[in-house]
């Protein structure tokens, strides 16, 4: 179930990578009752309350829920997370000797309705980690269901891990925009929107440009993103991640410790 040579050449030539199915469903089955329960506020552990752990919460109404950190609270998500074929493949195609989390997102996008389109703009989740000295990080999507162009899968720009997308505005620009100005460096601004069946996960690297149209089946679309590390990943000084009011210090750095089991444990080699 591993990826071959020739997978990893398509995850590094492309940027993304998606596998067959090796989630088993009744992994998949809790993961979908501990996002209930995670929605209920019945949590098997505690974090602190400070704005990094907040996240969506029900006064917010129906919009795009992001919650950061659920595996870290929620044990159905933590065997999601957990699950040796994820972080395995992950090592593989990034060539990483070990993998360690680096963070996670609980997401649900709702039906699309008027005046609530719940899409995510082109971007890269390398714009996020400017703290970290890897420039191999890569993120696991595993959707709780099938999904596809209609319900909100995400989409990559192939090979835009390559690119040099330094000036461009991913945080303001409307896709037009980004897409003129991708044309305009000779990018090729087309995506692929891939079909995948429950059990199945998308591998990106950390500087694919990225994003997801709106959910219009008629159902939320719901899903975990786990965003991963090799364990050769530090703290880079002069930068900061939400996850450093988490982890402990690092007494060498006197800086975050990307090590800290607690909130980063190590997923591969077990």
């Amino acid at each position: 179930m591993q990826p071959e040579s020739d997978d990893i050449d398509f995850y590094r030539e492309h940027g993304y990578w998606i596998s067959p199915v090796i989630v088993p469903a009744e992994v998949l089955d809790a993961a979908e009752r501990g996002m209930e329960r995670f929605y209920a506020g019945d949590h098997d552990h505690a974090l602190p309350d400070v704005p990094v752990t907040r996240g969506w919460q029900p006064a917010d109404g129906d919009v795009l829920r992001k919650n950061d950190y659920a595996s870290l609270r929620v044990d159905e998500l933590a065997a999601l997370v957990r699950h040796p074929a994820i972080a395995a493949t992950a090592a593989a195609l990034s060539g990483a000797d070990g993998i360690r989390l680096w963070h996670d997102q609980l997401l649900r996008k709702p039906v699309d309705r008027p005046g609530g389109s719940a899409r995510v703009g082109w971007h890269t989740d390398r714009q996020y980690w400017q703290s970290c000295t890897a420039d191999t990080m890569l993120t696991a999507w595993v959707g709780f269901h099938d999904v596809d162009e209609v319900n909100g899968a995400v989409s990559f720009l192939p090979g835009s891990h390559r690119w040099d997308v330094t000036g461009l505005d991913f945080f303001s620009q409307d896709t037009a925009s980004l897409d003129a100005a991708l044309v305009a460096q000779d990018f090729d601004p087309t995506p692929f929107t891939p079909r995948m069946r429950r059990g199945q996960v998308s591998f990106h690297h950390c500087r694919t440009v990225h994003g997801s149209s709106p959910n219009r089946g008629t159902e939320p679309r719901r899903s975990l993103a786990i965003h991963l590390q090799p364990t050769t990943n530090r703290w880079r000084p002069g930068a900061s991640h939400p996850n450093d009011a988490l982890v402990r210090t690092d007494p060498e750095t006197n800086g975050p410790d990307y090590t800290d089991p607690a909130i980063q444990p190590l997923l591969w080699p077990r």
